[in-house]
């Protein structure tokens, strides 16, 4: 079996070698020709899945990495009988630490969020849910809205108003203009501009959940809200004056732990494997065990910030973009090298934690997180 896949995706090869022909492809770059012959196509977010790339294809299989599917035409697929599988939840608990991370990073937001501020989740799916858990497990008040889910499917229902009125707006909505709830430009002037200066925003989802003329617009008023933004409207275009609005910025890298990555190209191969009865498992991955982190902290605040900021800062990813757009040599070349580049990022859930006996009570938090305490020592 012939497999393309984009050359982001890592473990292809552990997964899929001993059973395919594999060649490894520029996502954002990928021509029709490059189909001609071809199997099975595993893509990621910047690949457009549509007539135009398939005009020429054979293809039996389309496989995307990414929990959101608005870059696949997938009534087209199912037209020419092409099975299709993505990997929701592959990414989530990444994405889930990058917004824990940029909570953190922000002045004494996560401080606030532990003595009572309110947290509101847009869409309540994977993601939204992942961050909801974390919330429970970390004593953080939260809310969430989804329309599209029936009744009772979230522990703390909320309007999108009321979750417009936290003090910290995390936004996870699947990218849809479907009615009746499109989510394309959800918040726009209006209710951008019913936020205020002692709100933080985070946008890890799809870049034109926002309208980001309209938040342009607001940021540049007074009292305006505080805004982190891993996606935008015209990737990988970045507007250079929203960049500079923007408490930190980065280049659609949420998802983008190693972890996820691993787990994302695991789901495809599976799925492949199951629908076209090939041998596997094949081998697993290479030594993935992460490295040990260490809790010595005075706080539960300090505990967390601590054992985030040992596995990811989002400033450097701040830093990296800004270097990139605001250089103005480039930039959109420069948004995708800075993903295809991206240097290693593990996750803290999962990870090993040695707890300082100083910081023996702070363990829970480390739990919280999902990390593994293994020693109470000196």
């Amino acid at each position: 079996m012939r497999v393309v896949y984009d050359e982001n995706m890592p473990a292809v090869a552990d997964y899929l070698g001993h059973c395919c022909e594999l060649t490894a492809v520029n996502g954002r770059r990928l021509d029709p020709a490059q189909l001609r012959g071809v199997d099975a196509l595993l893509v990621r977010s910047v690949t457009a899945v549509n007539a135009d790339l398939l005009a020429d294809s054979s293809l039996r299989f389309v496989g995307s990495a990414t929990s959101g599917v608005d870059h696949v035409d997938r009534a087209l697929l199912e037209a020419r009988g092409i099975a299709f599988r993505h990997a929701p939840g592959a990414n989530a608990n990444s994405v889930v630490e990058y917004v824990l991370g940029a909570i953190a990073a922000i002045d004494v937001t996560l401080e606030q969020l532990l003595a009572g501020a309110r947290l509101g989740i847009v869409g309540y799916g994977h993601v939204g849910r992942k961050l909801a858990a974390r919330c429970e497990a970390l004593g953080i008040d939260w809310c969430a809205t989804d329309p599209w889910l029936p009744d009772g499917s979230i522990p703390r229902p909320a309007s999108l108003e009321e979750v417009l009125r936290c003090e910290v707006i995390s936004l996870h909505p699947e990218l849809t203009r479907s009615e009746p709830w499109p989510s394309y430009h959800l918040l726009g002037e209006q209710s951008l501009d019913d936020l205020h200066g002692r709100q933080l925003l985070i946008n890890a989802s799809r870049g034109p959940v926002l309208d980001n003329t309209a938040l342009l617009r607001r940021l540049s008023g007074s009292d305006a809200p505080t805004v982190v933004l891993d996606v935008w409207e015209h990737e990988p275009r970045v507007d250079a004056g929203l960049l500079r609005h923007a408490r930190l910025g980065t280049a659609h890298i949420a998802g983008y732990s190693l972890d996820a990555k691993i787990n994302a190209t695991q789901q495809l191969a599976e799925s492949l494997r199951q629908l076209f009865d090939l041998p596997g498992p094949g081998d697993t991955p290479g030594e993935l065990d992460p490295s040990v982190l260490r809790l010595n902290a005075s706080s539960p605040a300090g505990a967390v910030r601590s054992l985030l900021g040992q596995r990811y800062r989002i400033e450097d990813d701040d830093q990296r973009l800004r270097a990139v757009v605001l250089s103005g040599s480039a930039p959109a070349s420069g948004f995708d090298l800075l993903r295809k580049n991206y240097p290693e990022r593990r996750e803290v859930a999962g990870s090993p934690v040695q707890v300082a006996a100083s910081a023996g009570s702070l363990a829970r938090w480390a739990e919280a997180l999902g990390a593994v305490p293994v020693e109470v020592g000196g």
